[in-house]
C-alpha cells in the first residue's frame, strides 16, 4: 500500500515544511521590525509577510484535502506533480507578497488554477469510482432507476 501513496505523502511533508518556513519568516519579521505578539500591525513589510503567511495557511487544508482525494481516486503521479507545482506557486506568492503587494498576483492566479485542476481530478476520480459497476447492493439500488429507462 505504501507504494500507492508514497508520492502523496512526500508532497504532504513538503507542504508542511513550506508552512513551517512561512511561519518562521513571520517570526523573523516580528523580530526585525519589533512587532510583539499578538500585534498584527506595524511596519508594512511585516504586515505583508504576516498576511502572506496567513493566506497560505488558510488555503493549506483545501490543498491537502484535494491532493489526497485526487491522488487516491484519480492518479497519484499526476496529482503529485500538480501538488509540487502548487507548492512552488505558493512559495512564489509568499515571496512576491512579502516584497510588494503586487508581486503576489501572478502566483496567486497560478495557485488558484492548480486548486481547480486538483478539484477536477478529484471529481473525475470519484465519479469513475462510483459509476464503476459493482456487485454492491447500494450501487444496484442507485443504478436500478437508470436501467428502467434504458440509460444504463
Amino acid at each position: 500500500m505504501r507504494d500507492q501513496i508514497d508520492l502523496l505523502a512526500t508532497v504532504t511533508v513538503l507542504g508542511v515544511l513550506e508552512q513551517a518556513y512561512f511561519a518562521m519568516q513571520v517570526i523573523y519579521a516580528r523580530r526585525k521590525y519589533k512587532v510583539s505578539p499578538p500585534e498584527t500591525t506595524g511596519h508594512p513589510e511585516f504586515e505583508r509577510t504576516f498576511r502572506a503567511q496567513a493566506n497560505c495557511s488558510e488555503y493549506f487544508p483545501i490543498f491537502i484535502s484535494l491532493l489526497w482525494v485526487a491522488g487516491i481516486f484519480f492518479h497519484q503521479g499526476v496529482t503529485a506533480v500538480c501538488g509540487l507545482l502548487y507548492l512552488y506557486t505558493r512559495l512564489r506568492y509568499f515571496q512576491g507578497y512579502a516584497g510588494a503587494a503586487r508581486g503576489r498576483l501572478g502566483p496567486l492566479y497560478a495557485s488558484a488554477w492548480l486548486l481547480w485542476v486538483l478539484l477536477g481530478l478529484a471529481l473525475a476520480g470519484l465519479l469513475a469510482h462510483f459509476l464503476r459497476p459493482r456487485s454492491s447492493t447500494w450501487m444496484a439500488a442507485l443504478v436500478w432507476p437508470l436501467q428502467l429507462h434504458g440509460a444504463w
